[in-house]
C-alpha cells in the first residue's frame, strides 16, 4: 500500500485532515508517535468506492496495518483507549 506499514485512507492528509473522523484517526496515530501514510479518497472517486469495497466497511477513514484492515475511526479509539492499539502498532513497526 505504501512504504509505511501503517496506512490510512481519508478524506484529507495528515496535515489537512477534511472530516472528524479522519482528524480522529490521525490525532491519535500523531499522540502514539508512530509514522504512517495517508491516502486522500477525495481526490480518487474509484479508490474511495474501490476500499469500501474491499474492506466491506462503508466509511472513511480506514486504517490499515501491514495491509489488514484495522477499522475506522470508533474502532480506532476503543482500541487505543484499551491498549490494543499500541500493542498491535508495535508489533507492526518491529516486524
Amino acid at each position: 500500500m505504501g512504504s509505511s506499514p501503517i496506512f490510512v485512507f481519508m478524506k484529507g492528509n495528515k496535515l489537512m485532515p477534511q472530516c472528524g473522523f479522519s482528524n480522529n484517526v490521525v490525532q491519535i496515530l500523531n499522540a502514539m508517535a508512530v509514522p504512517f501514510e495517508t491516502f486522500d479518497v477525495l481526490s480518487d472517486m474509484e479508490i474511495r468506492q474501490g476500499i469500501k469495497e474491499y474492506s466491506d466497511w462503508p466509511t472513511i477513514p480506514q486504517v490499515y496495518v501491514n495491509g489488514e484492515f484495522i477499522g475506522g475511526s470508533d474502532i480506532l479509539i476503543e482500541m487505543y483507549n484499551s491498549g490494543e492499539l499500541k500493542e498491535k502498532l508495535e508489533i507492526a513497526l518491529a516486524s
